[in-house]
């Protein structure tokens, strides 16, 4: 609160701000005062956390040395291990008896830029090392296109695009800062895939006649339609591919990651 007030001249927001961290918490339906930290979750959270690590920064910029800091989350790059060793032992030192603060054993660690993650990125392994898209960031990605895409949702494919296009390009917004631009076409032919088994199972026994609607040949469409195989495997049939292009996505309101970068 000493470093907000030297920030903050209107006593009336370091009053609201001193009130919002002794407020308490629910745990359970039941509240409980606060004894330290800040809520997690608001605005409030990070801003404290830039307003204390600020003399973190300060003190990495006068040691010289190449750091990146998002709210709580820092990384430090080196040359060596053995100067990282060094480094995560003086920094660590730093925060506990000049800021006070604990650091995270467990989240903390001297690796490999490549085998760590920064606010959903990673670099690669080989010498010139690019930005990319965390294995992390990309399960869950794919998580979230599997849960607005599954087949038992009920919806018109239209509005099933109109929901995935908030998302991807609220996604691209913040991922396509990304140097690896080679997943961002592989998935963007799994989404059309996904939306093709969607709207394979939606058409059900009326498959034939949207085949054949859409140009499909007699033969393809027959052989399409009585194939043993289930909605996923078809998805990438050249009866599904010759139906549904990409193009005809598209033209619904689909929009490609590759394309956007």
């Amino acid at each position: 609160m000493s470093l907000v007030k030297e920030r903050v001249s209107d006593r009336r927001v370091v009053k609201l701000i001193d009130r919002y961290l002794k407020a308490g918490v629910l745990m359970g339906g039941v509240p409980r005062p606060s004894e330290q930290g800040t809520p997690q979750g608001g605005p409030l959270s990070p801003w404290l956390s830039n307003v204390l690590l600020d003399k973190l920064d300060k003190e990495l910029e006068r040691r010289g040395h190449c750091f990146v800091r998002y709210a709580d989350d820092c990384n430090i790059y080196v040359r060596t291990r053995k100067a990282g060793e060094r480094v995560m032992a003086s920094v660590t030192n730093y925060l506990e008896r000049q800021l006070k603060l604990k650091v995270n054993e467990a989240k903390s660690a001297v690796d490999r830029p490549w085998r760590r993650t920064f606010l959903g990125f990673t670099f690669t392994g080989r010498r010139g090392n690019r930005r990319k898209v965390s294995d992390k960031a990309m399960k869950g990605f794919k998580m979230e296109i599997r849960i607005r895409t599954r087949r038992t949702r009920g919806v018109t494919l239209r509005t099933v695009i109109a929901d995935l296009r908030v998302y991807l390009l609220g996604w691209h917004a913040y991922f396509g800062f990304s140097e690896v631009t080679g997943m961002f076409k592989e998935l963007d032919s799994w989404i059309r895939r996904r939306l093709r088994c969607y709207l394979w199972k939606q058409w059900g026994r009326r498959g034939y006649r949207e085949l054949r609607r859409r140009g499909v040949s007699r033969d393809l469409a027959w052989n399409t339609c009585k194939s043993a195989h289930g909605p996923w495997r078809l998805s990438r049939s050249p009866g599904l591919a010759f139906a549904l292009p990409g193009p005809y996505f598209a033209a619904l309101g689909l929009p490609r990651l590759f394309a956007k970068h």
